[in-house]
């Protein structure tokens, strides 16, 4: 059964979404994204065909080429969820055409006519009522005849080391369908020690000769004096005064506890950012070594195995190319657990079948 379920990835990215589901056992047919430079690392993990193209130029001919009439046809994506963040959410949506991006999804949910979907995007998009773009893409599956289920998931729950919450939905037009139960207990959730514990110790803007990809930032003297005073868990507020920024002694600036400062070992990391890599875009700091977490650490902790490549050689890697890239990735973990929940899905509609006759 499995190798008959075929899947279409829209903004494919890397391949975190893809290479879960292929990890599950269902079959990646292709990938669609408009950065180009994605097109190596999905074709290398994934091992299927990357098109580099916009999804409101992609046409119903570019996508059923990769299926077949008496399989399992299923189309994924995860839309760019910045303008549904926080740090957009109060922002004028008008300005931002992004959001009509989950609009040409479900265009191409009317024109493809899959028999699974899944999407995955940020939790906020629950709350974005100017536009109500999510109710409406609810409304137009059920329209297509598609049962559909969905939930804000906290990645920890499916053994992922990472205090990330993300809003999943499946449909499908086979029956009702939903996501597997949680895998890990609170008491069993991985943290941070559990899954880059054991990786070579490196300096700030050195990378590992074994590794390329194991690489951390470059950091300035002023902020090399900052990380060493940082405690797991703590913030500026265990600074020398002089080390303090301006903004830290106004009120707003006060709020803003996990700037510079570490993880903790026995904890799940923060949520992985573009910015995931920089010990002043958030808790990015290693728990005991003086830096920001590498590539390499930032994709572990979204999920992506040890060897995952990204590009085929050092000379190629562009640091902050690779950390956008990390960052705006579904944990592969999680691809693999709705893929595990498709193929459960697609096992009971079976079981179903059997009983009735």
């Amino acid at each position: 059964m499995k190798n008959s379920i075929f899947v279409v990835d829209l903004f494919c990215g890397i391949g975190g979404l893809s290479y879960g589901l292929k990890e599950a056992g269902l079959n990646i047919k292709a990938g669609f994204d408009f950065d180009k430079s994605c097109k190596y690392a999905f074709e290398t993990n994934c091992k299927a065909k990357f098109l580099h193209k916009d999804i409101i130029k992609i046409s119903k001919e570019d996508i059923d080429k990769f299926y077949l009439k008496d399989n399992i046809n299923v189309l994924v994506g995860c839309a760019p969820c910045q303008p549904f963040s926080t740090y957009t959410l109060k922002g004028d949506k008008q300005k931002d055409k992004r959001w009509q991006l989950l609009y040409e999804f479900a265009r191409l949910i009317k024109e493809t006519k899959p028999d699974i979907v899944s999407m995955e995007n940020v939790p906020n998009l629950l709350k974005f009522k100017k536009e109500p773009v999510f109710d409406n893409f609810i409304n137009e599956l059920k329209k297509e005849g598609f049962y559909v289920w969905y939930s804000v998931v906290y990645a920890p729950d499916y053994g992922i080391a990472q205090k990330r919450k993300r809003l999943i939905l499946l449909a499908s037009k086979l029956g009702k369908i939903k996501l597997i139960e949680p895998t890990h207990k609170p008491e069993k959730y991985l943290t941070v020690k559990d899954v880059i514990g054991d990786l070579e110790k490196i300096k700030a803007g050195e990378s590992s000769e074994k590794d390329f990809i194991h690489r951390a930032s470059k950091i300035s003297d002023k902020n090399l004096q900052r990380i060493r005073q940082s405690k797991q868990g703590g913030s500026w507020r265990d600074w020398d005064d002089n080390l303090k920024l301006k903004c830290h002694t106004k009120k707003r600036g006060k709020t803003y506890v996990s700037v510079y400062g570490r993880m903790k070992w026995d904890e799940p990391s923060p949520t992985m950012t573009t910015f995931c890599t920089g010990i002043g875009n958030g808790r990015f700091g290693h728990p005991e070594q003086d830096r920001a977490i590498s590539l390499r650490e930032a994709a572990i902790l979204q999920s992506f195995p040890k060897n995952y490549k990204f590009v085929d050689k050092k000379e190629n890697l562009k640091f902050g190319q690779v950390t956008k890239q990390i960052g705006n990735a579904v944990p592969p973990k999680l691809g693999e657990i709705i893929g595990k929940s498709i193929i459960k899905h697609l096992e009971e509609i079976e079981d179903g079948k059997k009983i009735k006759k």
